[in-house]
This record gives C-alpha cells, sequence and structure tokens, in this order.
C-alpha cells in the first residue's frame, strides 16, 4: 500500500472543494424545502383550509 501525503491546507483553497460543498448544501436544503412544501400540501388536504369553509362574517352579511 502506498501512503499519500494528504494536504488540508491544499484542499482547502481548492475552489472545487467550496463549489462541491456549496453544491451539497443547496441540494440538502432544497430537498428539505419540497419535503416541508409536501407536509404543507397534506396538512391542507387532512384538514381545509379557512377559505373552504367560510367562517368569515363578511360572506353572511347582506348589503344595505
Amino acid at each position: 500500500m502506498g501512503t499519500r501525503n494528504f494536504d488540508v491546507k491544499k484542499l482547502l483553497n481548492d475552489r472545487k472543494f467550496w463549489f462541491a460543498s456549496f453544491l451539497i448544501g443547496w441540494a440538502a436544503a432544497l430537498q428539505g424545502h419540497m419535503m416541508w412544501l409536501q407536509r404543507q400540501d397534506s396538512f391542507k388536504q387532512k384538514f381545509g383550509t379557512l377559505d373552504d369553509h367560510d367562517t368569515d362574517d363578511r360572506h353572511d352579511s347582506t348589503p344595505i
């Protein structure tokens, strides 16, 4: 087995490392956001919204 010297300073100065790290972080944030949107949609399907029930008093009043 050959031993390789791993230079951390060289890695931290590499733009490819930072771009890949940013891309992975962005993809994880996007996936989390999509999961949150899906959870919000399933909640609305299960319980509905306030607009669906017409509980607002403005809809029940008669014009003068």
